[in-house]
């Protein structure tokens, strides 16, 4: 039986999608993993189809449950929240551009277990080479094995702890954001609970993979800020 449903947001990006969904397939823990698949192309839709089977995963096309544009986090997290508390299961975002360890989830559901007062807890993330990398860039320097924290989490990795997606329910999440990490970390500690980050269970990031556009915040960051407020993207 799984131990935790583990959720993969997908837009394209089909080969970093299916890294990041055959390292999850060889956890040394039995997880729950679907991948939803936020209006990709024809293309990308048919190899998620093609290797579904193939490596172990779930499939749900936002497609067929709203015409709403991608993103659809708040969807997607209201969708996955249901499915945690009826499978009584935390539950663990793996974004499309991070690659996990065999011992990763393992790892984060047994901080859970030893810390009942456990929100959110996250793996740092870190490059090819294993320096800290994007978001946690501001964790870059620091020496604990394990930080407990009040500055937001990134969902590159974040396991959900069951107490509190009892406690909060993701119907309430703001329709006008298209990422939610800022708001939810601050959520779990208004809530009382304490949020962590595992310096001792890295995860290799490809930073805005599935997002190309995104890259232009560090080459080009005055047309990223003219997508980011003119376009109206990536509302956090």
């Amino acid at each position: 039986m799984a131990e935790v449903l583990v959720i993969t947001p997908v837009k394209n990006s089909i080969e970093t999608t299916l890294d990041t969904a055959r390292a999850i397939a060889a956890s040394d823990v039995l997880v729950r993993h679907v991948i939803f698949n936020d209006f990709s192309t024809p293309e990308t839709k048919q190899q998620l189809e093609e290797n579904k089977t193939k490596i172990g995963y779930e499939l749900i096309h936002i497609e067929d449950l709203t015409d709403h544009p991608s993103p659809n986090y708040k969807l997607v997290l209201q969708l996955s929240q249901q499915m945690a508390l009826d499978g009584g299961m935390p539950l663990l975002v793996v974004e499309s551009d991070v690659m996990v360890k065999p011992d990763t989830i393992s790892n984060l559901l047994l901080f859970q277990r030893n810390n009942p007062n456990s929100g959110l807890v996250g793996s740092v993330t870190v490059d090819e080479k294993g320096a800290v990398n994007f978001p946690y860039l501001k964790f870059k320097d620091a020496k604990e094995s394990v930080l407990n924290t009040q500055r937001s989490l990134s969902f590159c990795c974040t396991l959900f702890s069951l107490e509190f997606l009892n406690l909060y329910d993701f119907t309430g999440l703001d329709e006008a954001k298209d990422w939610y990490d800022t708001f939810i970390s601050k959520k779990s500690l208004e809530l009382g609970f304490e949020n962590s980050v595992l310096m001792n269970a890295p995860v290799w990031h490809r930073p805005h993979a599935s997002r190309p556009w995104k890259q232009l915040k560090y080459t080009n960051p005055i047309k990223y800020y003219f997508f980011k407020f003119w376009k109206g993207l990536d509302k956090i």
